[in-house]
């Protein structure tokens, strides 16, 4: 038998006749297989796989057409591999001098203007008794879950479907969301450049709230914000096909966050953080979880050089705390896992570093995630809403036994 013949991201971009992005792209999503190098530091693709994608593609059934779903443009948010554009713009650049409600603005209407998220006291008062009654170890992502239906429940008008209207209720929505938490600081939310990333911190974290500390939580939202074509993402654009108010899709994406490979990942590896925190030892957390199924929070299919959101966070919490002992702990593993493996943090690490540094809840990077991404499956819902409706619907291929005579 012959060496299978292995290409390189440059190579497969050439052969498939696309820019790399597109290529991460396909990985992300599953439609095309890719494997590291031996230093652990480029992707390499089998040729017959690519191949076999290629003819796929010819075919109407590859990356434009998986599984019989449409083709999705979308001029929201561009990869390429090495950074990450909402509408064009350095989402890099817009952490770090934007406030969360100017981006989320952006991606709803194109124009990146700040403009305050209003409460509404009556659907506060409403979130705030319907999720009373949960349980103490219910999650802070469970309580988003029940607010958001509350608040949808409540909403005569939710099925208005029109941008003006899907861009009102989303800053209604989100503000309800924030504050119907139950508070951890008994302060009220201080004032400044970042209302939303202020009032958010007085829910997550009982330390002090200084500028810097809510302008790095910011700047967790806005990285956070959207990210294509993500898996919840997908959901909620299926779910605005089908004509679901915003509520509605706010929830098909909750759903979907909800599981430990997506929104739920930096919970993993605050366990691993703490668990290093604790021993002291970095090395030994790292060789524990390699022991246990695999390291979280490094490596990021569309990012091979590394997620310049991870990179963004980090220097922010680094500015933070630069002689905290626990993030000397946190970076000697990131460090251990760059150089052993060649795989750098993605943002679920960065998310659990900075949640661990300020006090925060181990929960709290999901209900990070689920708020920040809000603002991203409300931009993809006002263009869905915009297409054909229903055009969601891939054939299953029947595996099953075959009918009875």
């Amino acid at each position: 038998m012959g060496t299978e013949r292995l290409l390189t991201t440059d190579d497969v971009a050439v052969h498939l006749g696309v820019k790399k992005a597109t290529v991460y792209a396909y990985v992300s999503r599953g439609l095309l297989a890719s494997r590291r190098n031996g230093s652990g530091k480029e992707s390499l693709f089998s040729e017959a796989d690519v191949r076999a994608f290629a003819a796929r593609r010819r075919r109407g059934t590859g990356a434009a057409d998986p599984a019989g779903s449409p083709a999705i443009h979308t001029g929201i948010t561009l990869i390429t591999g090495e950074a990450l554009y909402y509408r064009s713009f350095d989402a890099d650049a817009l952490a770090r001098r934007e406030s969360f409600e100017s981006v989320a603005t952006l991606l709803w209407t194109g124009t990146l203007r700040h403009e305050d998220f209003p409460a509404d006291p009556e659907l506060r008062a409403l979130a705030e008794a319907v999720t009373a009654p949960l349980p103490a170890s219910a999650r802070l992502t469970d309580r988003l879950r029940v607010i958001v239906a509350a608040a949808g429940a409540a909403d005569r008008l939710r099925f208005d479907t029109t941008p003006a209207a899907v861009v009102a209720t989303g800053r209604t929505m989100l503000a309800t969301m924030v504050s119907a938490l139950p508070s951890r600081s008994g302060e009220p939310p201080a004032s400044g450049p970042h209302p939303f990333a202020s009032a958010l911190w007085s829910k997550l974290s009982a330390e002090a709230s200084t500028p810097d500390r809510v302008a790095a939580l910011n700047a967790a939202l806005v990285l956070l914000a959207d990210h294509d074509l993500a898996a919840s993402t997908y959901a909620a654009r299926v779910a605005a096909s089908t004509r679901a108010h915003p509520y509605a899709v706010v929830s098909a994406g909750l759903a979907v966050l909800d599981g430990p490979l997506h929104g739920a990942a930096s919970g993993l590896v605050v366990e691993m953080l703490t668990d290093a925190i604790r021993s002291g030892d970095a090395v030994g957390a790292v060789s524990e979880r390699l022991r246990s199924g695999g390291v979280p929070g490094f490596g990021h299919p569309l990012y091979p050089d590394g997620d310049p959101r991870a990179a963004t966070l980090l220097d922010l919490v680094t500015r933070l705390a630069p002689a905290e002992p626990a993030l000397e702990i946190a970076l000697e593993v990131a460090a251990t896992m760059t150089s052993r493996a060649g795989v750098r943090p993605d943002v679920d690490f960065a998310l659990a570093t900075f949640t661990l540094l300020t006090g925060m809840p181990a929960d709290a990077g999901e209900a990070i995630f689920a708020m920040a991404r809000t603002a991203g499956w409300l931009a993809h819902a006002i263009e869905e809403y915009a297409d054909r409706p229903s055009r969601f619907r891939p054939s299953g291929r029947y595996a099953g036994l075959p009918p009875h005579e």
